[in-house]
């Protein structure tokens, strides 16, 4: 069974338009015009118990309004929803006692009462035996370091102090799956590293389903096995984060440190017939840029190795934020920029998609979403499966 189900989602809002002054004011009183505004357009997604699953996209793409249907605070407007086999928003009491939820500007603590409290607060309102709350509340305080906060006002914490003991509120009834909604907004490295090495252990030891949203994707490179991806209601990534790397990453550059003074004209010679791009730093360094699919970075030292002495040998890594802010970029990115992510995706003969993302076709968004209808969506659900 998954841990988390979800079909063919949707949620629309009606929002309201306010005409401008005093005359505008007094009809919208007795006439108002709303405009309905789809925050998610007919997604799909499954996650088996027990993985860590990053979800992100940019602001307004409608991660949260997805996490609060997840966990029952929002009904859908059409779709199914299963967690932990239950309906959220129609099995509301038996189902959040198998959840956890941690949002990063909300807090589930009382501002004005002693943490323990708050926890003393939640194990009542969770059901949780004494016996059982007292064992995983001696736990958590080691883990993240509470002891010394347990008694303070929650209005008395930093943010960093707050944070921790939101994560520990959410644990205290031990849940099945944990969604945390940009659990380490504004905090710093040192808390940030802190939570990230907790819930691995977690997810370890207990096997606890995270489903994870944020702007920091280094939480997501040091959680996450998957990454989904959401922009403007619509999932046009759904797979690993090296498949991202491997599929929109333009390539990796090795940075050589030679004995002797080499001109790049016999670099090019040595490396002629690889699609490769040379870079001479100075005298004694030099890059050499090996786009995906083209070379490989054994067949450039293969070639090189022999024939110069090499003394230090760095290879730079596809950035991920990089990669992510490209696809993030909207139509009126740059011509250069939307035509190397063209390239970068294989140039799939998807048809354009009807009203695609961003203001022109070759958008770095539409081209993202085309090449994944192409040929991603089928290999996505298979993998998805095979790891059940």
């Amino acid at each position: 069974m998954y841990a988390i189900d979800v079909r063919n989602l949707r949620k629309n809002f009606k929002v309201q338009k306010n005409r401008e002054g005093l005359k505008g004011a007094l009809r919208d009183l007795f006439n108002r015009e709303y405009t309905e505004v789809e925050a998610v357009k007919n997604i799909s997604f499954q996650i088996p118990q027990g993985e860590i699953c990053g979800y992100i996209g940019e602001n307004g793409a409608g991660k949260s309004t997805t996490i609060k249907m997840l966990t029952g605070i929002l009904v859908p407007t059409s779709g199914e929803i299963r967690v932990n086999g239950f309906v959220p928003h129609k099995e509301r009491e038996s189902f959040v006692r198998g959840i956890g939820v941690v949002f990063g500007q909300r807090s589930q603590l009382w501002w004005d009462i002693g943490v323990i409290e708050s926890f003393q607060l939640l194990r009542k309102v969770y059901r949780v035996p004494e016996a059982d709350f007292r064992e995983r509340l001696d736990e958590l305080t080691e883990r993240l370091q509470l002891s010394d906060l347990l008694n303070r006002p929650v209005r008395k914490l930093s943010l960093g102090q707050r944070m921790r003991c939101e994560l520990a509120a959410s644990l205290l009834h031990n849940p099945q799956i944990l969604f945390l909604d940009e659990p380490t907004i504004g905090l710093d490295i040192v808390v940030k590293t802190e939570i990230r090495d907790f819930l691995k252990s977690i997810n370890r030891r207990y096997g606890t389903t995270i489903l994870l949203t944020t702007h920091d994707l280094q939480d997501i490179e040091a959680l996450c096995s998957r990454v989904i991806m959401l922009d403007d209601g619509r999932i046009i990534y759904d797979g690993g984060l090296e498949e991202l790397k491997e599929r929109w990453g333009q390539g990796k550059e090795v940075v050589l440190r030679f004995a002797e003074e080499v001109a790049q004209e016999r670099l090019e010679q040595l490396t002629a017939g690889l699609d490769v791009v040379w870079t001479v730093d100075n005298r004694l360094t030099a890059s050499v840029f090996i786009p995906f699919g083209k070379a490989n970075v054994s067949e450039v030292l293969a070639r090189l190795v022999g024939a110069i002495e090499i003394q230090d040998i760095k290879i730079v890594e596809t950035n991920t934020d990089d990669i992510v802010r490209e696809i993030y970029k909207s139509g009126s990115a740059s011509a250069d920029a939307a035509q190397s992510l063209q390239r970068i995706a294989g140039g799939s003969g998807a048809a354009d998609e009807q009203g695609s993302l961003g203001s022109g076709n070759g958008s770095p968004k539409a081209e993202v979403r085309r090449a994944a209808q192409a040929g991603t969506s089928e290999s996505d659900e298979r993998d998805v499966k095979a790891r059940v």
